[in-house]
C-alpha cells in the first residue's frame, strides 16, 4: 500500500465518523420534526369546533347590537320630543309663570315690610325699663 491508498483510507474513515456524528442529531431533528407536525395537525384539527363556536358568539353579538341600536335610536327620539316640549312649555307658560311668580313675591314682600314698618312703629314708642330713650 502506497501512502496516498493509506491517507485516502485515513480520510474515508475519518468521513465515515463525520457522518456518523451528524446522523445522530439529524435522526432527532427528524422525530422533533414529526411531534412538530402531529401537534400542528392535533392544533387544527381542535381549532375547527374553536372557530365555529367563536362564529356563533359573534353571531348572537351583532344580535345583541342591534338590538341596543334600537333601544339608543328609540331614546333619541324621546329626547328629541322632550326637548320640544320643554321649549314649547318654556314659549308659552313659561313668561306668565315668571311674572306671577315675581308679582306673589313682590306683593308678599310688601306686606311684609309694611307689618315690620307697623310693628316696629308700635315697638318704637315703648322703652325698655333701665334704658334711655333714643331722641329722634
Amino acid at each position: 500500500m502506497s501512502a496516498g491508498q493509506i491517507a485516502a483510507l485515513i480520510a474515508a474513515g475519518a468521513f465515515v465518523v463525520l457522518v456518523l456524528l451528524l446522523a445522530v442529531p439529524l435522526l432527532k431533528l427528524g422525530r422533533t420534526l414529526d411531534e412538530a407536525t402531529v401537534a400542528i395537525r392535533k392544533a387544527h384539527e381542535g381549532s375547527t369546533p374553536l372557530l365555529d363556536n367563536a362564529q356563533t358568539t359573534l353571531h348572537q353579538v351583532n344580535t345583541q347590537l342591534e338590538r341596543v341600536d334600537g333601544i339608543t335610536s328609540s331614546a333619541r327620539t324621546v329626547t328629541s320630543n322632550i326637548s320640544v316640549l320643554t321649549s314649547l312649555f318654556t314659549a308659552t307658560l313659561g313668561g306668565p309663570l315668571v311674572r306671577a311668580a315675581a308679582f306673589s313675591y313682590g306683593l308678599n314682600k310688601a306686606v311684609k315690610a309694611r307689618r315690620a314698618g307697623r310693628d316696629a312703629g308700635a315697638h318704637s314708642l315703648r322703652t325698655r325699663p333701665g334704658r334711655l330713650r333714643r331722641k329722634k
